[in-house]
């Protein structure tokens, strides 16, 4: 029963994940709510988010909605940042980094309001002065706590006119970046519980394949509103287990 629930949420989290990110909100209650201890939730969590986040990419890179050189830039980056993530948090409590979650995903919903961006652009990923900050910060985002990195993304290429398939292949290469990394430290720290991991990660799989086929039936306006639904409510999750 375990293993269907958890195939469940894996395709259900990632359906949702691969659209506007924030998976988090569904996969991560749940397995907590089923009694994973909180290291394994997460540490399951980043194994299934690293294959499926590829999975997905890979069907947008072979569609050749972005190149080679995009992919690379965005992984390079967002793996550095993660790295440095997973370092900072070392030195970082639980509640700093909850402050600083609610901190970056407020400020998003904000701008998103103020910026013109709205995933109709034609343009292909350039690096530059803005993007090259901003992708490491993500991925110290997601090496340092993680939910709602991939809705942070989605942002940011909302704002530099980047069409939403193009965004969304970009948000997934970012995703497998900084989840890597921190697959490896959770499983050579033994705390993957492997069987409901695997349940998860196939479900996710699935949900991450379903999703970008979803992502092309969305149209560029029905994006945003979406983003910002997904945005509060991953505030408001944030902060009732910050006062919990």
């Amino acid at each position: 029963m375990e293993f269907i629930l958890f195939f469940i949420v894996g395709v259900v989290g990632n359906v949702v994940g691969t659209l506007v990110g924030g998976g988090g909100l569904i996969s991560l209650p749940t397995m907590l709510l089923m009694g994973l201890p909180v290291h394994s939730a997460i540490g399951a969590n980043k194994v299934s988010n690293t294959v499926s986040s590829l999975s997905s990419f890979l069907v947008i890179f072979k569609q050749k909605e972005i190149s080679v050189k995009e992919a690379l830039s965005v992984l390079s980056f967002c793996l550095g940042g993660g790295v440095l993530g997973g370092l900072v948090a070392s030195f970082l409590s639980g509640n700093t980094l909850t402050i600083i979650a609610i901190v970056l995903l407020s400020f998003a919903f904000i701008t998103s309001f103020m910026g013109k961006g709205n995933f109709e652009g034609t343009g292909s990923f350039r690096l530059n002065k803005k993007m090259v900050p901003a992708l490491l910060g993500i991925g110290m985002y997601d090496g340092m706590f993680g939910p709602g990195s991939s809705t942070l993304a989605l942002y940011l290429y909302a704002s530099q006119k980047i069409a939403y398939i193009r965004a969304v292949g970009l948000a997934r290469i970012g995703v497998f970046a900084s989840c890597f990394g921190a697959s490896i430290t959770y499983i050579s720290t033994g705390k993957i519980i492997w069987p409901l991991t695997i349940a998860l990660m196939l479900g996710a799989i699935i949900g991450a394949q379903l999703g970008v086929r979803l992502a092309r039936k969305l149209k560029s306006e029905q994006v945003k509103p979406l983003l910002r639904i997904v945005t509060v409510l991953l505030i408001v999750q944030i902060v009732v287990d910050y006062l919990k």
